[in-house]
């Protein structure tokens, strides 16, 4: 009876210390490993950024790099911020469809000017870079103004604020408005002769037409049909990165590191009266 009466205990003991190890697992907190691989994934690796190198001095290729004023920028923007990055050339369309869609880039910087139309696409920084666009001609042309082109041959790139405006000028179906791939085909097209007039960005003209003193080029303003245009960069349509860029391009501007950029490339101090006024309207 005892033997049995021991046996009955040594076994009851058992049955609970099995029982008590199969529920405590239950009872534990989940452990922080455990909670890490439930966690949305952090992106990993440098932030991808498409251009269209060929708008010197903003942006261009110098043997197998990407040079010019938006590249020292977006790398001024991106230490501010913490943040890796590498900017790839493209094409223009390429990188507008690539940046639209998200999937392989990020983020564009191609001197891209903000208009209502294309913020139907995509997210714009805050502005960065004031412009306008302007007219070169050759030496002894006629033409004073924008109007004066509307029955010459002109050249822009395709689907450029230049596109637009001279679209609207000209007429867009107009057999003397020819649109090239890039500003680079464009000036090819007036240097041949096969074009009266380039219309393209005030800094792309300026640094032609610098770096080609015997093609007797000179340029137009008129700022009576060409308004001031404002830069940023684009990103897909609800992307993250327009809140953490934004503060790093205020901080860029502010702390003088855009003028020394500036300095770099353009020769002069900038006037950032309009440029800040701009960006105090988002």
């Amino acid at each position: 009876m005892m033997k049995k009466g021991y046996l009955l205990v040594f076994i009851t003991l058992i049955l609970s210390l099995l029982s008590a190890c199969g529920q405590a697992p239950a009872q534990d907190p989940p452990s922080a490993a455990s909670s890490d691989s439930v966690a949305p994934a952090t992106p990993s690796g440098p932030i991808r950024f498409a251009t269209d190198a060929s708008y010197a001095p903003m942006e261009f290729m110098d043997l197998d790099q990407v040079k010019g004023f938006d590249i020292d920028f977006i790398a001024a923007v991106m230490k501010e911020a913490g943040l890796e990055h590498e900017v790839t050339n493209v094409g223009w369309d390429t990188m507008l469809e690539s940046v639209r869609q998200g999937t392989e880039y990020q983020a564009g910087i191609s001197s891209v000017s903000i208009t209502d139309e294309r913020k139907d696409s995509y997210e714009f920084s805050l502005p960065y870079f004031e412009s306008t666009n302007i007219i070169m001609v050759k030496q002894g042309s006629s033409v004073k103004s924008a109007l004066d082109l509307k029955d010459k041959k002109v050249a822009v790139q395709n689907g450029t604020t230049a596109d637009i405006l001279m679209s609207g000028i000209m007429g867009a179906n107009n057999p003397g408005l020819s649109k090239f791939e890039s500003n680079a085909l464009a000036l090819m097209e007036l240097d041949s002769g096969g074009a009266d007039a380039v219309v393209a960005d005030i800094a792309v003209v300026r640094e032609y037409i610098k770096n080609n003193p015997d093609k007797n080029l000179v340029s137009i303003a008129d700022s009576q049909n060409f308004d001031s245009e404002y830069y940023g960069i684009i990103y897909p349509k609800g992307s993250e990165l327009k809140a953490k860029l934004d503060p790093a391009i205020q901080k860029v501007i502010d702390n003088g590191t855009y003028a020394q950029i500036y300095k770099t490339w353009f020769g002069e101090e900038p006037d950032l009266t309009n440029l800040k006024a701009a960006m105090a309207k988002g």
